[in-house]
């Protein structure tokens, strides 16, 4: 039997981002196993459910943690068992632990695949960035690794500059499900938005992504005073969890927002808030790409998004969104402030970007990147 093994540092990341990849390599004849560390307790019914057997593998985020030598061993315990065709390594940690361990395999015959969700160093990065995230992906790309895939376009020519790896791909995102992410009609529409306490008239906006640091939720809540004195009938949906819950709470009821914004947890049906909400923002520091915002924008959305070089891959300022941008974070708040108040209130303008952003999805879609990996993996 032809076997592929996908590695990560956690399940949840398998869950999110490769079923495409699995569904092609199903539809090939291949048996998929996964090897990962089980989180999905935190994820408010995550379902690891579409693969043929997964490993629950302790691989940690932090490259200091004993636990990631328990998985090197456990890593090697899997590969000496099985017999694997492919290996398919994702996020750092879980990718340098996966192609440590999978040297022999690899000289037996097994091709190794990386792809990177976006690299730590790239133009205009710390130093810091370059110091240590630069070596360890050059010494890991030429010498244990057979190809990398990148999901963005600055990636690919960063790591084609560098020569990083001797093959190197690109592939548009991770592939938005198709099926899960389209408008829906207008009486859905209603039914999703009254589901959840919210008015037809209210201009609601979908914030998604783990509440951290670099994600930046508080620069969309202090936003909210200067929106709402605009556009009364505003409400800001945060969702997922993380470390800085406490914090974004804080925050909003400090400003006086309770009324406007709601954290309302990690979420398994995002499809019903990217179609209730009339718009979608992401105010990240660091992003790969930006795949919540695409998946709002096959729901033709506009979307409002940080400058960074994911969001900036895809979002055409003043065509399908806006880039929110500034030198501090209080000008990066008002310019999220400003944006939103223009597709708050111009139709015209809503509409049109709206539109746009529905076609410039298209190509990030899982029948188009479907496409893409199975020319990476089988093509000549």
């Amino acid at each position: 039997m032809k076997k592929v093994l996908l590695t990560a540092t956690v399940q949840s990341h398998i869950c999110q981002f490769h079923k495409p990849l699995v569904k092609m390599l199903h539809e090939n004849g291949y048996e998929v196993h996964v090897a990962a560390y089980d989180n999905l307790y935190l994820k408010n019914g995550l379902k690891l459910d579409f693969v043929d057997k997964v490993f629950n593998i302790p691989f940690s985020r932090s490259p200091k943690s004993p636990n990631n030598i328990k998985a090197y061993k456990e890593m090697k315990k899997i590969l000496t068992n099985e017999r694997y065709d492919y290996i398919h390594c994702n996020t750092p940690m879980g990718g340098i632990v996966t192609r440590l361990a999978a040297r022999k395999a690899r000289k037996e015959g097994t091709e190794i695949i990386y792809a990177a969700h976006g690299f730590h160093f790239y133009q205009g990065a710390p130093l810091a960035a370059w110091l240590v995230f630069y070596p360890i992906e050059k010494f890991f790309g030429k010498h244990y690794t057979d190809k990398l895939i990148t999901i963005s376009n600055a990636d690919y020519e960063m790591a084609v500059k560098k020569h990083i790896c001797e093959k190197v791909y690109r592939i548009h995102s991770v592939g938005i499900n198709s099926k899960k992410y389209n408008k829906v009609d207008d009486r859905v529409l209603e039914a999703y938005r009254a589901d959840y306490g919210l008015m037809a008239t209210d201009f609601v906006c979908i914030c998604t992504g783990e509440l951290n640091k670099n994600k930046r939720q508080r620069l969309v809540i202090d936003a909210l005073p200067e929106i709402v004195k605009v556009v009364p009938n505003f409400k800001l949906l945060i969702a997922s969890n993380g470390a800085e819950k406490e914090n974004l709470e804080n925050q909003i009821k400090s400003l006086g927002m309770k009324g406007h914004a709601q954290l309302i947890g990690y979420r398994t049906d995002l499809e019903v808030f990217a179609n209730l909400s009339d718009i979608a923002v992401s105010a990240s520091l660091r992003e790969g790409l930006g795949i919540n915002l695409i998946e709002a924008m096959n729901c033709h959305k506009p979307v409002v998004g940080s400058v960074n070089r994911g969001h900036s891959e895809f979002i055409k300022d003043g065509v399908n969104g806006f880039l929110a941008g500034g030198e501090t974070d209080t000008e990066i708040s008002s310019s999220f402030a400003k944006t939103i108040i223009k597709l708050a209130t111009d139709k015209a303008l809503y509409s049109k970007l709206a539109e746009q952003a529905y076609k410039d999805a298209q190509m990030y879609m899982d029948f188009n990147v479907e496409k893409e990996l199975k020319d990476i993996y089988f093509g000549k």
